[in-house]
């Protein structure tokens, strides 16, 4: 007899095995039931600077989106858009393909001429740091701008803020586009002072700092734009995937939207038609009255739109988030304690505002400000004193299989890109000072892992194995 189960059954069906699925073949990757401690053994398995963690939910939520097969962004993208908004208490979240593309979609937004003079043109200088990820300062020389460098603070990883004053120029300077440093927020009440003072629109890149404080705060929400990653390795992923969001200003949600999707004028959501209810009343540009609207292009854009399935999955990490962030601070303070005694040899990054660090928390400045980071990675800065190197120490975890980073790109001036430029005597960048504490991170620092897969076990054998190099040295 032929099989007579409803649309609805079958469905049923496929997801309950999909759970059952997931459960045997990807438990490890999950926040709890201790699989981890038995499929990744500290010494004979890599343990990870940083992973996806997920459960059933997570591939129950991508399946059940593929068995919709709407492949495009749609109704999960909408839901997803809605939920991280309201989670982050701004206006708007616009979801891309990555978080690279989050900066150059946001800094975009600021070059439309739907801005008036308050748009970005060629040639208006935009301050940002020099150690750091490049897809950070990318988008300016993308869009014409001219980057302008200011020092980091190799103790806190952020911009030596003394010099914000140094790099701008009146009526040149137009912008600051920063990173809150492995989740350490910068000093938010000084940058938006600053940018305050001067009219200048601030992006905060927030690809580290998902959940991350600053005055009981969440980071981001200080500037105009902000962005996130939702990579494997940050703080809740979809895979490849990032969003821009708009803290206060309405009118920036469909410039982004805008730059998004092609640089169309229209903003009819996909699959949907004549929001506007004039679609072919139109007249722009030296186009023929009656254009259809959906083919109407304001602006030179891109198509950097993730998909339905992926923000599906997206929305399930959300709901995993404040366990997330719990569990990389509580990461971040047990290797703190367990490195402690290598003091002498070693410095740790501090938060913004921190003057010191105890068993019992951080030491605060007197300027009554604090910050608490959802930590992407642990900071270790090798000092000159140390009788192991930062590269013998990055080659010997290597070799116990212990996943290390560099800051990123280092002091970004010196990589061969910005080297050509500089070479070339171009006006296409410009440096404030030294640039001594970014060279201090580039050749001093390295991190590992914090992220919610980590087990006790893991993060101990992180710091003994540490404490054992130094050991066989001294």
């Amino acid at each position: 007899m032929a099989d007579e189960r409803s649309e609805s059954e079958l469905r049923d069906d496929i997801l309950r095995l999909v759970r059952e699925y997931a459960k045997q073949r990807h438990g490890r990757f999950a926040i709890s039931g201790g699989c981890q401690e038995k499929m990744l053994r500290p010494g004979e398995t890599t343990i990870p600077y940083a992973g996806r963690v997920f459960d059933a939910d997570e591939v129950e939520a991508g399946v059940a989106s593929m068995l919709d097969f709407w492949l495009t962004l749609g109704p999960e993208g909408d839901a997803f858009e809605k939920e991280l908004a309201a989670a982050l208490g701004v206006r708007n979240s616009i979801l891309v393909n990555s978080g690279s593309s989050a900066n150059l979609v946001a800094f975009s937004a600021l070059t439309s001429p739907k801005l008036g003079d308050r748009r970005l043109k060629p040639g208006d200088e935009v301050i940002t740091v020099a150690a750091g990820f490049p897809t950070t300062v990318a988008p300016i020389l993308q869009n014409g701008c001219v980057p302008v460098f200011i020092d980091n603070d190799p103790v806190t990883l952020n911009a030596q803020l003394n010099q914000l004053e140094q790099a701008y120029a009146p009526g040149r300077t137009r912008a600051v586009m920063m990173a809150h440093t492995l989740g350490n927020p910068f000093d938010l009440s000084a940058v938006t002072n600053f940018c305050q003072r001067h009219g200048l629109w601030l992006i905060e890149d927030n690809c580290d700092a998902l959940g991350s404080t600053y005055d009981g705060k969440l980071t981001g929400t200080f500037g105009d734009l902000f962005t996130q990653s939702f990579y494997p390795a940050h703080h809740i992923t979809m895979g490849e995937g990032g969003a821009v969001n708009i803290v206060r200003e309405a009118g920036l949600k469909l410039l982004v939207e805008s730059f998004r999707d092609w640089g169309r004028d229209c903003w009819c959501p996909s699959g949907r038609d004549n929001t506007c209810n004039k679609r072919f009343s139109w007249q722009l540009g030296e186009l023929p009255p009656g254009y259809d609207h959906k083919y109407i292009y304001t602006h030179l854009g891109y198509n950097l739109k993730p998909t339905d399935p992926q923000a599906a999955i997206g929305r399930k990490q959300l709901q995993k988030l404040s366990t997330f962030v719990e569990a990389r601070r509580h990461n971040w303070h047990t290797l703190r304690r367990l490195l402690n005694p290598l003091s002498e040899w070693l410095d740790f990054q501090l938060p913004t505002h921190a003057t010191g660090w105890t068993p019992d928390g951080f030491v605060w400045d007197s300027t009554g400000h604090q910050c608490d980071p959802s930590w992407f990675g642990f900071m270790i800065r090798v000092r000159p004193s140390s009788p192991v190197s930062r590269n013998d120490l990055a080659i010997a975890l290597d070799e116990a299989k212990i996943g290390n980073r560099m800051l990123f790109g280092g002091n970004l001036v010196r990589q061969p890109v910005f080297a050509k430029l500089r070479a070339q005597g171009s006006s296409q960048m410009r440096i404030v000072g030294e640039l001594t504490g970014a060279d201090t991170i580039m050749n001093q620092t390295l991190f590992v892992g914090v992220y919610p897969g980590l087990t006790l076990e893991m993060l101990e054998f992180i710091a003994d194995r540490i404490n054992r190099i130094y050991r066989e040295k001294t």
